[in-house]
């Protein structure tokens, strides 16, 4: 019996844009998506979400997943601008939690904020370097859309799939110039 009474961890791998992304879902929502998801991306992720959950069942996905999936394609295309999927935040607590909530809701399609400028929001001026961790340890990428946050600079700081990665989003969004080639 998992954390999760009798409904199993589900995974998938979805193919985008940006490469494999390996999505996992709870009977609470979507609880993880996972960049560049190849084999052993796939299995240390695996792992460690059934060490993080408790979750002693993980299957592959049996329609859980499929209206993740669905929204990330359409998003992909250009054709969604806002995700509207159950989210599971279990991954997430305190600070980090309210700050990717903050995230999720307040910076839209399209749009960038800086770190101090999220660490504000949630009434912590002085906790740039604080959001950034949360930025790295958000369980939910493209969802929770951590490819906004950029430097005051004007840097793109950093991101976990990777800053080409973040480039080809944030491009994708409109925020920058597509490459040339």
């Amino acid at each position: 019996m998992n954390n999760y009474g009798q409904s199993p961890l589900e995974w998938a791998v979805a193919s985008s844009d940006i490469g494999p992304l390996l999505l996992a879902a709870t009977g609470q929502g979507l609880v993880s998506v996972a960049f560049h998801a190849d084999g052993p991306v796939r299995e240390k992720t695996l792992g460690q979400l059934r060490d993080r959950l408790g979750a002693e069942q993980i299957e592959s996905a049996s329609g859980r997943l499929a209206e993740p999936i669905r929204q990330l394609s359409a998003y992909f295309a250009g054709g969604l601008r806002e995700f509207g999927l159950p989210l599971d935040w279990s991954l997430s607590s305190g600070f980090n939690r309210q700050v990717l909530r903050e995230l999720a809701t307040g910076v839209p399609y399209g749009t960038v904020v800086g770190y101090g400028d999220l660490a504000g929001r949630v009434g912590q001026p002085r906790a740039a370097q604080a959001v950034g961790i949360a930025m790295g340890s958000n369980p939910l990428p493209l969802v929770v859309p951590c490819h906004r946050v950029v430097e005051s600079d004007g840097g793109l700081g950093g991101f976990g799939g990777g800053l080409e990665t973040k480039r080809q989003l944030l491009a994708l969004e409109g925020v920058l110039p597509a490459p040339l080639f």
